[in-house]
């Protein structure tokens, strides 16, 4: 299926729901395996990686035997910077990923987590859903 709404634009899988934040630029997307991903758009300007920071300090201080890694990749010829999440939540393990791009007409977060075992399953579909937004994001004109 398709998103065009919010100022955002990517493919997404017809099995999940899609929930817009009123008032917010924000899509969540819910697998039917409870897994998540939200993307928000931020004004432009400043530092992106202070906003994924500011992720990783929340995280933090929500769960205390969290393991938090530090990561930069490379999406649709874009650098995202962003923390990588290990942790237990209800007695199971979660992962999560929080990845940041700044663009002249928006600084994008991208947040994902899911149980371990349903990771597995829809890490890729996690991957997708980031690369399609980037693609969807238009050109800055002038730039």
């Amino acid at each position: 299926m398709r998103f065009e709404r919010a100022g955002f634009a990517f493919d997404y899988p017809e099995n999940w729901s899609v929930d817009v934040s009123d008032g917010a630029a924000m899509v969540t997307l819910s697998s039917p395996d409870g897994g998540f991903w939200t993307v928000s758009a931020h004004a432009p300007g400043g530092e992106p990686l202070r906003l994924a920071e500011a992720v990783a300090r929340q995280m933090s201080r929500e769960y205390a035997d969290i393991d938090v890694e530090s990561v930069t990749e490379t999406v649709a010829g874009h650098e995202l910077r962003g923390f990588d999440f290990n942790f237990y939540c209800l007695d199971l393990t979660n992962t999560a990923e929080v990845r940041v791009l700044g663009t002249p007409t928006a600084v994008y977060l991208v947040f994902c987590q899911a149980e371990d075992r349903d990771w597995e399953r829809i890490g890729n579909v996690f991957a997708a859903l980031k690369t399609s937004l980037i693609n969807g994001i238009p050109p800055a004109v002038g730039v």
